[in-house]
C-alpha cells in the first residue's frame, strides 16, 4: 500500500485512494475494509470480541458504538494491526492484513490514527508535526501538503507554534492534519472528543465531519456517545459484550432497533407490556399494529420513545406526572401509569406542567417496534 505519490499537493488528491499493489482502488463505493468472522482474545478461552463481520465502503464514516468493555477499541486495534485475531480475517483495500496466520505490520497498512491524547510531538512545531509522516517526499511536496492541511483544518497562522501553545481543539486539529497528511486508505479515531468540553466537542464534530467529507476520507470512529455517532456516521455498529448487536444507518438504529439493548442504549426508551389480539397489540396506553405478525395470545413489549408520547392534562385521568427535567430545548416528563408502569414524554420547553398533574396520553408512534416479552417480566430489557 503506497503512500502519496508524485508532487501533487493535498488538495489535488482529495477524493482519491492510493493504489495498492493488487490494482486500482479508485472505484466509487468500493470496499475499503472487510472484517469476516473476526474474533480477538486477550486470554485463552476468554474472547474480547466474537464473530464480527462488516464492510466499510470508500468514503464512508462508520461509528463503533457501545458501552465500556464492549470490544469497540479492540476491533479498532485489530484493524490497525496492534492486536492479533484468533479467528476470521481482516482485508484492507482487498489485501489480507490479519488472520490467525497473517499479521501485516501497522506501518504497512497505510492507516491514519488519532488517539484520545492526540500524541503530538511536544518538541516539534505545528508544521513539523503535520509533516512527520512525509519524510519520503521532497521539501516542496511536504510544504504543499502541509499548507493545504493548515487551510483545511483552520490552523493557518498557527504553524510555528508548539503543541503546548495550542488549545485542546487546536491540538486535535493538528493530530487530524498529521493523520491525514499521508493520504491514508483508512482513518481510525479512538474517542477523539473525550478530552474536550461539550461545546467544543460539538463544534469539533461538525468540523471533523466537514473535513472528512471534503477529503472523501474513509473513517472509523469509536465512541460511547450515541449523539456523536448519529451526528457523524453513515452507518453505526452497535456492540455489546464483544458481539455486534446491529449494523445499520443511524436512522434505522434509532427508529428500528433489532434488540431491546440497542433500543435503550441509543436513546431514552420505555417498554410497555402488550398482548397480541388478532392484528393488534393491546397495551395500557393504546393499541399498536402487530408489525411482526406474532400469533394471537403472544405477550410482547412495545418500545416507546419520549417523542412518541404527548401529554394532555385531563381531570380525573389515571396517569400522573411524577417528575420533570428541564433540558433547555425540551422538558422531559416522567409519567406514572395506573399500573405503576413508568413512561416518559418529551415536550416543548414552553410546555410546563406541575408534578402531580392528572393527564391522558396521546401516542403518535411513527414506528412500532415489538419484542417478545422476556420471561418473568413485561419490562425487562
Amino acid at each position: 500500500m503506497n503512500p502519496v505519490k508524485d508532487s501533487e499537493p493535498y488538495h489535488h488528491l482529495q477524493g482519491t485512494v492510493p493504489a495498492s499493489e493488487t490494482g486500482d482502488l479508485r472505484v466509487a463505493q468500493s470496499p475499503v475494509l472487510e472484517l469476516r468472522d473476526v474474533c480477538c482474545a486477550y486470554e485463552p478461552n476468554r474472547p474480547a470480541v466474537e464473530h464480527i463481520t462488516f464492510t466499510v465502503l470508500q468514503g464512508e464514516i462508520l461509528c463503533l458504538l457501545g458501552p465500556s468493555g464492549c470490544g469497540k477499541t479492540t476491533i479498532l486495534r485489530a484493524i490497525a494491526g496492534f492486536e492479533r485475531v484468533v479467528a476470521g480475517n481482516i482485508a484492507l483495500s482487498g489485501q489480507l492484513v490479519s488472520s490467525p496466520d497473517t499479521l501485516i505490520p501497522t506501518e504497512q497498512r497505510h492507516i491514519g490514527m488519532v488517539f484520545q491524547e492526540y500524541a503530538l510531538f511536544p518538541h516539534l512545531r505545528v508544521e513539523k508535526n503535520i509533516a512527520f509522516g512525509l519524510n519520503h517526499l521532497s521539501r516542496p511536496q511536504q510544504k504543499a501538503i502541509v499548507d493545504d492541511l493548515l487551510a483545511l483544518t483552520g490552523l493557518r497562522g498557527l504553524e510555528h507554534r508548539y503543541p503546548h501553545e495550542l488549545s485542546g481543539g487546536q491540538q486535535q486539529r493538528v493530530a487530524l492534519a498529521r493523520a491525514l497528511a499521508p493520504r491514508p486508505v483508512l482513518l481510525l479515531l479512538d474517542e477523539p472528543f473525550s478530552n474536550l468540553d461539550p461545546d467544543m466537542a460539538s463544534r469539533m464534530r461538525q468540523d471533523l465531519h466537514t473535513l472528512l467529507r471534503q477529503t472523501k476520507t474513509t473513517a472509523i470512529l469509536v465512541t460511547h456517545d450515541h449523539d456523536e455517532a448519529f451526528a457523524m456516521a453513515d452507518r453505526v455498529a452497535v456492540l455489546r459484550r464483544g458481539w455486534l448487536e446491529q449494523f445499520d444507518t443511524p436512522e434505522a438504529i434509532y427508529h428500528l432497533p433489532t434488540t431491546p439493548f440497542v433500543a435503550d442504549f441509543v436513546g431514552q426508551a420505555d417498554f410497555i407490556s402488550g398482548l397480541v389480539t388478532n392484528k393488534l397489540v393491546v397495551t395500557e396506553i393504546g393499541e399498536f399494529p402487530n408489525t411482526k405478525n406474532f400469533p394471537t395470545g403472544t405477550k410482547v413489549v412495545v418500545m416507546i420513545r419520549p417523542d412518541d408520547i404527548h401529554i394532555v392534562p385531563t381531570k380525573g385521568a389515571d396517569a400522573r406526572i411524577s417528575a420533570r427535567q428541564f433540558k433547555g430545548s425540551e422538558n422531559l416528563y416522567t409519567i406514572q401509569l395506573r399500573s405503576g408502569q413508568i413512561v416518559h414524554s418529551s415536550e416543548s420547553s414552553l410546555s410546563m406542567y406541575e408534578v402531580g398533574t392528572a393527564i391522558a396520553l396521546r401516542v403518535v408512534a411513527t414506528h412500532t417496534v415489538l419484542f417478545p416479552q422476556p420471561p418473568g417480566s413485561g419490562t425487562d430489557t
